[in-house]
């Protein structure tokens, strides 16, 4: 029997049917769009994660291609002393510059959103903290504690509260009070003007009907802002977490980790075991060490918006 003869489609009905499903499938047309995001978050964050957590296991230095080790960085870690500390600092540093930012931001927030004179330009200067580059604001801020020409031990002099200079960033308690308020003014501004966004989406109408219930300004708060804001809050709060986490650039500015690494962040102790002591797998590890934390962050704020979504009989899609 002879062998028939399949017709093969022509290259301008392949070509025309590819356009026709890229013009009505807006599925197939958004996974294009999205391709060069994509590429652009591979090439510049999932492969440096991934090469960062291959150093981890690796004995690498400066100059030198290291060998596999497995986890022995870790176990060094593990017994290292410094290394729990910067721990300790990151979650004390991270967990109290968090909650008062947060209570500062919502207390503006609120504020901000009140009928006052000058209200767009008081809105502007709450901006100011968040606009000026880190490493300036670390410098103003390492002028204003510092032991000698501390603008704040002169005005304390002047008034007769303090004999001599605060040492503020040479004692190990005073630099860890300085570190956090400086973070603290550079956060507050994302946090009130994000939920200053979130404000302007209640409707008024809500609190009009509220207050013709009897309804105290606590009570709108309670049962309508806050439920309303919580989505925003918890969005909100994971990035501030996140940066105030891996923040850097304050510290090493301000402190460089000292006195006695007392201000030393995962994130900076990092940096000097990698780059200045050349320890590249040791530093690696630190960092490495970080993801975890961070994980627990993101997820803990998924959580809550998914419950709040099962609790308003929302779809989790």
């Amino acid at each position: 029997m002879a062998d028939v003869a399949i017709p093969r489609a022509k290259p301008q009905m392949i070509e025309a049917n590819a356009w026709t499903q890229l013009k009505h499938n807006r599925n197939w047309l958004g996974f294009w769009f999205m391709v060069p995001a994509m590429a652009f978050l591979i090439f510049f964050l999932a492969y440096p994660l991934g090469l960062g957590i291959w150093l981890s296991f690796t004995d690498t230095r400066i100059g030198r291609v290291g060998q596999f080790v497995g986890t022995e960085n870790y176990e060094w870690l593990w017994d290292d002393s410094i290394f729990w500390l910067s721990v300790f600092n990151t979650l004390l540093y991270t967990s109290v510059a968090s909650a008062i930012k947060f209570a500062v931001g919502l207390y503006l927030a609120l504020l901000l959103n009140e009928n006052m004179p000058f209200k767009a330009m008081l809105r502007a200067m709450v901006l100011i903290p968040f606009i000026v580059p880190t490493v300036l604001s670390a410098l103003a801020f390492w002028w204003i504690f510092d032991s000698q020409f501390s603008i704040i031990s002169w005005s304390l002099k002047h008034l007769g509260l303090i004999n001599q200079n605060i040492n503020f960033l040479g004692d190990t308690t005073w630099a860890r009070i300085c570190v956090i308020f400086a973070n603290i003014w550079r956060g507050v501004p994302f946090v009130a003007i994000t939920l200053l966004a979130g404000l302007q989406t209640v409707s008024p109408s809500l609190y009009e009907a509220a207050t013709l219930d009897g309804a105290t300004r606590w009570q709108n708060f309670r049962f309508i802002t806050y439920p309303l804001l919580t989505p925003i809050i918890a969005v909100v709060m994971t990035f501030s977490v996140l940066f105030t986490f891996t923040d850097f650039q304050l510290i090493w500015a301000m402190t460089r980790g000292g006195p006695v690494n007392a201000t030393h962040l995962m994130a900076t102790l990092s940096y000097q075991r990698a780059i200045i002591a050349g320890q590249l797998g040791e530093g690696a590890a630190i960092s490495s060490a970080m993801i975890p934390f961070l994980l627990a962050a993101i997820m803990v704020s998924w959580f809550g918006l998914q419950r709040r979504k099962w609790q308003q009989g929302e779809n989790n899609d």
